[in-house]
């Protein structure tokens, strides 16, 4: 089959290979087609890379889905990409042109896409001979007759390809227009020759023409059939006009009137009103059970279903507010300060926009039941919708209704299950969204959290705008750090950091222990848990910031509690200290206390971490060397920083401290903090690790109940650092007394509750001589000589 007159152009590339099933690609042909395979989908992204193109042949079999290399044809096409659109799905549709033949000399590689070695057959000079141009009539008649025959290609082909004068063009073009078997049109594909490929082309031409003859009788035969069908068909719909005027089979009707009523009832908008009466006047004129009927059914029934103009009415009583507030949490006074303020306003200002609130913090302080609590304390619906991992953009604003199956997006039916427009709407985990090619869904939120856009949300099932002015907006999140900025710009964020010692003591008593023993079946009676045994519990099985793991301990409690009563048949149980063991097993986390003595060398920090403060025991040895520095206990990038910050401060500075003045060469020092299991970093320790170097440099002790934090600069200017309330509370229940802060942290005092400032006397300091003031037994060390 193969005679290529033209060898001098041809030439060898490389490309990425699609293997396509039932779908044969000519030279000179435009075409679409979806792709779905994943080996498929990576060779179009590979072309598109490069100079989008790729070599495209056909499977032999249809039906095998995942093809090797001997379930395609050697030869095919070498085509040029148009255009690619995602659809859903994870399909492609991609629009192709066919520019040569081509013939896989080497596949290169089959994962995780087909490439091959592709000797490129371009198309000769013009041949001007008489056999030629015969054949070209020739063929040009047959395919008129075909045309004639077949009724299925319009006449109008005929003029374009009249035109055509090449010979091997004139059958590419035509056997792309043809329907054929893919067995005939891979033997013109493969006739390289264009006089040949003119004669395979009239010989299948022939034969096609035949069969369609053939074809002609045979309607010309069904036709009489088809008469005595029709008149069935007549007289069915008769029979069914009877029906309709006895009143049996009107439902389709009816429904239209029904739509008819709600319009009148909902009292949409002037532009909803013409849209839908649009609408329905197009499903009148359509049959019921017409594919686009059900379509414009289900569209008409969503705007009509929507609360265009329903709202819940504000009960706006400023102490009920509170009340409600106080009587589902505990603390939590700023949170509570905002809303009690936003509902201020909202009385005095009839037309105040909803505001956007964002509440952040770790995970168990209840973010979302503190939402729960606004909608209650307004009188309004709650609607959710978690953001987590939702990275799909139709999800916000909904499907185009081209799309089959399309509905609008989780906002719009999330408003059409609150039935009123102006409910208190939960955005969770919002710092959780993520993007792919299916869209950026955090660009599409900036439209709904904006108080200045949202009054026209445009989904893109519906097409008309919807007002979410109404709407009061919360947003939860655990940290701002994955906020997209523009997102976060409209957002005002109230912190919601973790719970004290004793608020959780709190809530234990008055929320959890309560809960837990009425899903359990029992009464307050059966189970008795002092508070000392709530505070082990506390301390010494939870290490977090919120109380979600402290209500699974106490559900354990009860779970076991419930037993013995069961088995026992004993009315009351009590929790002690001492049985507490029995019930949850050995103490899972230790936290540490203050040293019994002052040491050398030997310094408390405090650190910040996803589930609340914590307490860090710095450790410093010199020993002679040469004057390396060794940093131990998985630290950060941060904290080295610091630590050799530290040293440079002390170097400078040795003429003022009681340091011998050639340490940096005469000693190693090596700092640890224990627990090296665990990663450490952050700005926290700059002060600690200097206070504790300067302690074993000058063998002088570190007072044992003073804690510090803050990050330290070459000239021993301290630093502000974050997390106060936290690493604070963590001194607390360390037994800390003094604790050395920033001066510039002054402003986050405020945050500790009164309890604790009682017990703990804060220094602020702004140089480390003041820090070493505070810091340094200098009476021990005198005591020591």
């Amino acid at each position: 089959m193969e005679k290529n007159k033209n060898n001098n152009n041809n030439k060898n590339i490389e490309l990425p290979l699609i293997p396509l099933r039932g779908l044969s690609v000519f030279p000179y042909m435009v075409i679409h087609f979806d792709v779905g395979r994943e080996k498929s989908i990576k060779a179009l992204e590979e072309a598109m890379v490069k100079d989008q193109t790729i070599f495209l042949t056909t499977q032999k079999e249809v039906d095998v889905d995942l093809p090797t290399t001997e379930d395609f044809y050697e030869i095919g096409t070498i085509s040029k990409i148009k255009q690619m659109l995602k659809l859903p799905g994870d399909a492609i549709r991609v629009l192709v042109e066919g520019i040569s033949r081509g013939r896989i000399k080497n596949i290169g590689q089959d994962e995780p896409y087909f490439k091959a070695e592709i000797e490129e057959y371009k198309a000769g000079e013009k041949e001007v001979n008489r056999e030629v141009e015969a054949m070209m009539r020739v063929v040009l008649d047959a395919f008129e007759n075909y045309v004639s025959v077949s009724n299925k290609i319009s006449p109008e082909v005929i003029i374009t390809i009249s035109s055509i004068e090449e010979a091997g063009r004139l059958a590419d073009v035509i056997a792309s227009h043809m329907i054929l078997k893919t067995e005939q049109k891979q033997e013109i594909l493969e006739a390289f020759d264009p006089k040949d490929r003119l004669e395979v082309l009239y010989k299948i031409l022939l034969k096609e023409i035949e069969i369609l003859e053939v074809e002609k009788e045979i309607n010309t035969k069904v036709r009489g059939r088809i008469n005595r069908l029709q008149k069935e068909y007549y007289l069915k719909e008769q029979l069914k006009a009877i029906k309709e005027e006895l009143g049996e089979d009107a439902g389709y009707d009816d429904e239209i009137e029904e739509m008819y009523d709600k319009i009148k009832k909902v009292k949409l908008p002037k532009k909803v009103e013409e849209k839908v009466y649009k609408e329905i006047d197009r499903l009148s004129k359509l049959s019921p059970g017409s594919a686009e009927s059900g379509v414009i059914r289900t569209y008409v029934g969503w705007i009509l279903d929507l609360p265009w103009n329903k709202k819940t009415k504000d009960s706006i009583d400023i102490k009920k507010a509170n009340a409600i507030l106080e009587e589902d949490h505990y603390g939590l006074k700023s949170v509570k300060e905002r809303i009690l303020e936003y509902l201020a306003i909202r009385k005095l200002a009839k037309k105040m926009k909803g505001p956007i609130i964002c509440l952040v913090g770790p995970p168990g302080v209840g973010k979302t039941s503190i939402a729960k609590s606004i909608a209650r304390s307004l009188n309004r619906k709650f609607v959710r919708m978690s953001l987590g991992g939702v990275r799909d953009e139709a999800e916000i604003r909904g499907h185009r209704r081209t799309y089959i199956g399309a509905i609008p997006g989780r906002i719009i039916s999330a408003i059409k299950d609150a039935g009123s427009k102006n409910p208190v709407f939960l955005f969770d985990e919002i710092d959780k969204v993520s993007s792919d090619f299916r869209g950026d869904p955090a660009s599409a939120l900036l439209e709904v959290l904006d108080p200045e856009q949202n009054r026209e949300f445009t989904d893109h099932y519906l097409e008309l705008p919807f007002d979410l002015s109404n709407v009061m907006f919360i947003t939860t999140a655990n940290t701002l750090g994955t906020i997209p900025r523009p997102l976060l710009d409209r957002m005002e964020v109230i912190e919601v950091s973790g719970y004290t010692e004793h608020e959780k003591v709190v809530i234990a008593k008055k929320y959890l222990l309560p809960k837990q023993i009425k899903e359990h079946g029992m009464e307050e009676s059966n189970l008795q848990v002092s508070e000392q045994t709530i505070r082990d519990i506390i301390n010494y099985y939870t290490r977090e910031s919120g109380v979600r793991n402290l209500e699974r301990q106490l559900a354990t409690i009860c779970r076991k509690a419930a037993r013995q009563i069961v088995e026992n048949e004993s009315e009351i149980v009590r929790v002690n200290t001492t049985s507490l063991k029995k019930y949850l097993g050995i103490p899972k986390y230790r936290y540490e206390k203050v040293r019994d003595k002052n040491e050398v060398g030997i310094t408390t920090g405090l650190a910040w971490t996803r589930v609340g403060g914590d307490t860090l025991s710095i450790e410093v040895t010199p020993m002679k060397g040469t004057g390396k520095l060794v940093l131990t206990g998985q630290l950060g990038d941060v904290m080295k920083e610091s630590a050799r910050a530290g040293l440079s401060y002390i170097r400078s500075r040795v003429d003022v401290l009681d340091i011998d003045e050639d340490f940096y060469k005469n000693y190693d020092i090596h700092i640890h903090i224990p627990e090296g299991a665990i990663p450490k970093d952050g700005p926290s320790a700059g002060i600690t690790m200097a206070t504790a170097v300067i302690s074993a440099l000058e063998k002088t002790p570190v007072y044992r109940n003073v804690a510090m934090t803050g990050e330290i600069t070459l000239r021993g200017r301290i630093l502000p650092v974050g997390g106060i309330k936290e690493k604070v509370l963590a001194a607390n229940r360390a037994g800390v007394e003094k604790i050395l802060l920033p001066m510039e942290n002054e402003k986050d005092l405020t945050e500790i509750p009164d309890s604790v400032k009682r017990k703990i006397e804060f220094v602020l300091v702004e140089h480390m001589d003041e820090v070493l003031k505070h810091a340094l037994a200098k009476e021990d060390k005198q005591n020591e000589n």
